[in-house]
């Protein structure tokens, strides 16, 4: 089994010679779905297949995912290329209209052992429409190919409506597996070697609300630890600030195999973008949940997503945005360029010149590697546990890269480090 990057994208392909490829843009959640299609297409006998699992998230993933397409049709004349994913589900027309492409399935489909083989060979385009999808199926998979970590899904979909937002269109609205399934995913990562689980979906931290008592995602969490008491390591994706709910504070205080690691779902740091964005945030619950975590957990670091450019955003927004990266403390910064996706109410609204959002983008990023490179500076001289991953490089509990001669890939080694050389620390094996 081979796993690499698709060069230029950021994609990630998995698949061996003889078996079906998949490619893989975006979110983690779409990380754990293209392991499961990559089974069902190879028990289907889809050998010859590249499924391309597309990110809506941006114009700029939709169009680094036509260009892989392109590429991969001139590099593999007879492979049958099969379009999947958010952005095929949002925009079906456009991906099947491609000479490149043989079928087209939705979101939905592409999660049904019967979407592929030869009896579909016929139908081009399979897309349903995903909100009338009212269950998230659960799909038991063994493992994830080269990491040392496995994603899990807990939740599908999402009921919230961000102005600038088509995800909800592409997912449909939000499901929630239920937590007896997900112990028992976990349980079988764990026995095959698995190390690091990351509980993933759409909008987690809306985990439970369409279950029989409306279990939180604090209570699943406090449940995995529980009765998985072999799991070393549970991390957690993208938080809405405002959801983080009691049990969860509950377990980042009192559960050392929960990392302290809180990516935020931020987006903006001025109220009144914040508010046209229709966040449930303002900026100072976000910074009131970094100081909560901190008084809980005084080792948790943070992550974030945030947009740069957003409609209407001033220079005063802007530098609301940059502040926060402080007054919040945060660590690791996603920063998306403004990109109006057709039918969000944030298409509408007057637009950013390009080259400015380009420029705010940049001074969001150059500020988020400050950031980063002053708290992996705190960690010189200090002594760690790393979970070691094939490429040679670890992560700590806090999700700080780490290279070490040594490591051995889905093992724990205690480190001390040296140095840090750009974005990653050098150490040594204790």
């Amino acid at each position: 089994m081979t796993e690499t990057r698709e060069e230029g994208s950021g994609a990630m392909v998995i698949g061996a010679a003889g078996e079906p490829r998949v490619v893989t843009f975006g979110c983690r959640l779409n990380a754990y779905e293209s392991e499961v299609m990559r089974t069902l297409a190879s028990d289907a006998g889809e050998n010859n297949a590249i499924i391309f699992n597309t990110c809506a998230v941006t114009n700029e993933a939709e169009r680094q995912a036509r260009q892989a397409i392109r590429r991969a049709r001139r590099e593999n004349p007879n492979a049958r290329i099969i379009v999947t994913g958010c952005a095929a589900q949002v925009n079906p027309g456009r991906f099947a209209e491609m000479p490149e492409v043989d079928r087209v399935i939705g979101n939905d489909a592409k999660m049904k052992a019967d979407s592929y083989g030869d009896g579909m060979s016929s139908v081009r385009v399979s897309v349903n429409d995903i909100m009338a999808v009212k269950e998230t199926a659960s799909h038991l998979i063994q493992g994830f190919d080269g990491r040392a970590r496995a994603f899990v899904q807990v939740q599908q979909g999402c009921d919230h409506r961000c102005t600038f937002c088509i995800i909800p269109y592409g997912r449909g609205n939000s499901r929630s597996v239920p937590a007896g399934e997900v112990v028992q995913q976990v349980r079988t990562l764990v026995e095959n070697g698995y190390s690091e689980i990351v509980l993933t979906g759409v909008d987690v931290t809306s985990y439970g609300a369409d279950l029989p008592g409306k279990p939180s995602l604090g209570n699943l969490v406090r449940r995995i630890l529980k009765l998985v008491p072999e799991l070393p390591r549970l991390r957690l994706s993208s938080l809405d600030p405002v959801e983080i709910d009691e049990d969860l504070w509950r377990a980042l205080a009192e559960e050392e195999r929960l990392m302290p690691h809180l990516h935020l779902s931020l987006q903006a740091g001025a109220d009144l973008i914040l508010k046209r964005m229709k966040r449930r945030h303002l900026r100072g619950d976000a910074i009131a949940v970094a100081e909560k975590a901190l008084s809980l957990r005084p080792d948790t670091v943070f992550g974030c997503d945030i947009i740069a450019g957003f409609p209407t955003e001033t220079d005063e927004h802007f530098e609301d945005s940059l502040r926060i990266v402080d007054e919040a403390r945060l660590t690791y910064l996603h920063v998306f360029p403004y990109s109006p996706r057709p039918g969000t109410p944030a298409a509408r609204m007057p637009q950013l010149a390009g080259p400015l959002i380009k420029e705010r983008a940049a001074r969001l990023r150059a500020k988020g590697d400050m950031a980063l490179a002053g708290f992996l500076d705190t960690q010189i001289g200090r002594t760690f546990r790393v979970l070691a991953e094939e490429d040679g490089t670890g992560r700590s509990s806090q999700f700080a890269p780490v290279k070490a001669l040594g490591l051995v890939p889905g093992r724990f080694a205690d480190v001390t480090v040296r140095a840090r050389q750009g974005e990653i620390l050098i150490g040594e094996m204790v």
